[in-house]
């Protein structure tokens, strides 16, 4: 009787561990599914301020520096 019981435990911790797993893997298919359409890289609409990540003319490396330090860009 004994055998019997842990038998019957191992197959329920196995069905409970593959209905896991395939509820995980299901929903991540959902969730790839529903940003896969989403465009990120789209122009921005509205007041977007354009970034540039090109050194201006009338900055040296010091003055980079400080803007560094002060605003942790």
């Amino acid at each position: 009787m004994a055998g019997i019981r842990i038998i019957f435990g191992i197959i329920k911790v196995f069905i409970l561990f593959t209905g896991c797993t395939l509820l995980f893997y299901y929903g991540i298919m959902w969730v790839n599914q529903e940003y896969e359409g989403y465009h990120q890289y789209d122009k921005p609409s509205g007041a977007a301020v354009k970034v540039s990540t090109e050194p201006q003319e009338n900055q040296n490396w010091f003055n980079r520096l400080l803007l560094y330090y002060s605003d942790g860009e």
